[in-house]
């Protein structure tokens, strides 16, 4: 069985916004990307492939992308926010204090826990955010 390509033109519209050539390049960055990408980041990617957008013109389509429920920000205490495409499975990361080194981490049970907050606490939890910090392999050396 083959797998359906992504459309990433398809998936702009069907949320109501505009395909321009820098929210389809910013889109497909986050999408493909295995980690979460900061506006500094992505500004060089654009600014290597020619294509014109500042750092405010990334920073708009990026909110407009989280409202929309197409991205999720991330924050992992540096002072800025990084930015992972949305509908992807819950996971949560490992930040290497040393090298900045950043893995998915997506065999966690934290579900279990959730149930059990709810239950006994009678909240009602709509997301969560959870890093791990410490060193790589490598850095451990």
């Amino acid at each position: 069985m083959t797998q359906q390509r992504h459309d990433c033109k398809t998936e702009l519209k069907d949320h109501n916004l505009k395909v321009t050539p820098a929210r389809l390049v910013v889109f497909e960055i986050l999408e493909k990307s295995p980690k979460p990408v900061d506006i500094a980041s992505v500004a060089d990617y654009l600014n290597k492939h020619q294509i014109k957008a500042d750092q405010a013109t990334i920073f708009r389509i990026i909110n407009t992308f989280a409202q929309k429920g197409l991205v999720v920000p991330v924050q992992f205490n540096e002072g800025k926010f990084r930015y992972e495409y949305g509908p992807s499975a819950d996971h949560h990361h490992f930040i290497c204090e040393k090298c900045g080194m950043i893995e998915d981490i997506s065999d966690c049970h934290i579900d279990e826990l959730e149930k059990e907050i709810q239950q006994k606490k009678k909240l009602l939890i709509k997301r969560h955010s959870l890093e791990f910090f410490g060193l790589c392999p490598d850095c451990q050396k």
